[in-house]
């Protein structure tokens, strides 16, 4: 059973940081591509960040270019996004989603190629 669970979410003030974490179980880490994704109140899921299994390429949405930073550790089956010069507008619950085996994944960020989800952790930014 796969499973992916996220953590480090919180209440923080704009300007500051936090640093997300997805362990991910149930299947060969190493062979998949990575995303992050966020769902503020009110609208739809949008893309964040993502990173390929077998180059470690990223990509990233122009909303957060040059303040977050996608990285994973193969060893830890864990996948992480740094956050920094948090904006209230940051304000969603974040995922994060395995790519199908050995997938590509580009900047497009489209759900659809991704496959397993986790459940989801809440980021406040307050103003």
């Amino acid at each position: 059973q796969v499973q992916l669970v996220e953590s480090g979410g919180g209440l923080v003030q704009a300007g500051g940081s936090l640093r997300l974490s997805c362990e991910v179980s149930g299947l060969t880490f190493r062979w998949y591509s990575m995303g992050w994704f966020r769902r503020a109140p009110g609208k739809e899921r949008e893309f964040v960040a993502a990173i390929s299994w077998s180059d470690t390429s990223t990509y990233y949405a122009d909303s957060v270019k040059g303040r977050f930073t996608i990285s994973r550790e193969n060893a830890k089956r864990t996948v992480y996004l740094q956050m920094n010069s948090l904006k209230p507008e940051d304000t969603a619950v974040y995922y994060c989603a395995t790519s199908r085996v050995r997938a590509a994944v580009g900047s497009s960020g489209s759900p659809s190629e991704y496959e397993y989800w986790g459940q989801g952790t809440q980021v406040t930014v307050s103003s």
